[in-house]
């Protein structure tokens, strides 16, 4: 390691700039990887647009990184030097710039990591990190607090009888909370548009509605009912006013309780629904890290999806990457690989 570049966001609104920066150290508990692969999220354009959620400028952006481990912090014993990972990154709450994953080298905690397997590659590696941890979250937290509260994943999962309701099938989140409720025992009724049906049965959902129907409410409650099973809650990954307009009646309709959400909630709040706003940042994901994720990919049952997108290969290729992403992707994860 001799040296790093960042692409730095200087203030809301302003244009990515790339720089030469420091290459960061590993935290005891942590490491730092090589990226290899940089994946774009919808909250990248959101915050450049928005300034929210930053505590100092300037910010480097980025939560989802594959690469090679350089340094391993010396209270970590589950990862060495060159292992090739997936991780979270968490800059959005440390505040530093060094944990951010636009650049490429980045620090990272060893409990949002795992060993990626041979036969996925960087960029396959990288569209799935940011939107575990956000579908854990929602999938495993309280009850009370407006999540679901289901058992953790399982790679031989018994049967529960539950049935979860997913609003947004086919974005990034919803292809992780599928998998996991599956890999929980759950079965699951998801949202998408019609062309993308066969692709999130493929990932594991029962049954999925066209969300453009004029009869979505009336077929998804039909749908989970048909299921014969126990409805614990609702997962909206798309958490806008469209996505409520349709999930939040279909949720009364199915008896209330956990509302899990990505965004702000909605402006009415019904009586029998308990909104759960997800932070993906959460240490009750660490046993999804440690000991599922990387078996999970090995055999299979967890898949790297949607499928990567490569918009550049170099650190100014990302704020083309997030230009197109403004704009609307389906199916898609853009990346920049390195």
């Amino acid at each position: 390691m001799s040296s790093n570049q960042a692409s730095y966001l200087d203030a809301k609104g302003s244009k990515l700039r790339v720089a030469e920066t420091a290459i960061p150290k590993a935290a005891p508990n942590g490491i730092v990887i090589k990226n290899k692969a940089i994946a774009i999220n919808p909250v990248d354009w959101k915050i450049q647009d928005s300034g929210f959620f930053i505590q100092k400028w300037p910010t480097v952006l980025g939560s989802d990184v594959a690469g090679e481990v350089v340094e391993v912090g010396e209270k970590v014993t589950r990862f060495k030097k060159s292992d090739r990972v997936a991780a979270h990154t968490i800059g959005l709450a440390s505040g530093n710039t060094e944990n951010g994953g636009f650049q490429h080298y980045t620090a990272v905690q060893a409990d949002k990591a795992a060993i990626i397997p041979s036969n996925i590659s960087f960029a396959q590696g990288s569209v799935f990190p940011l939107a575990l941890d956000t579908a854990a979250v929602g999938l495993y937290g309280d009850r009370d607090s407006g999540f679901l509260g289901l058992p953790l994943p399982s790679h031989n999962p018994e049967p529960s009888g539950d049935v979860v309701f997913v609003w947004g099938g086919s974005s990034s989140v919803g292809a992780m909370v599928i998998q996991l409720a599956v890999a929980s025992g759950a079965k699951v009724v998801a949202t998408a548009s019609r062309h993308n049906h066969e692709l999130v049965k493929s990932w594991g959902a029962s049954a999925v509605v066209d969300y453009k129907s004029p009869s979505v409410v009336e077929d998804v409650v039909a749908a989970v009912k048909e299921l014969k099973g126990n409805f614990v809650g609702t997962y909206d990954a798309i958490s806008t006013k469209d996505s409520y307009a349709h999930a939040v009646p279909i949720a009364e309709k199915l008896g209330g309780g956990p509302f899990a959400i990505v965004g702000g909630p909605p402006e009415s709040k019904p009586e029998k629904l308990k909104f759960g706003g997800v932070f993906g940042i959460n240490d009750l994901t660490h046993p999804v890290w440690s000991d599922f994720v990387t078996k999970a990919l090995e055999s299979g049952q967890l898949k790297a999806v949607p499928e990567p997108s490569t918009v550049g290969r170099d650190l100014e290729s990302l704020q083309k990457g997030v230009d197109e992403l403004r704009k609307g992707v389906s199916a898609r994860k853009l990346v920049v690989e390195l």
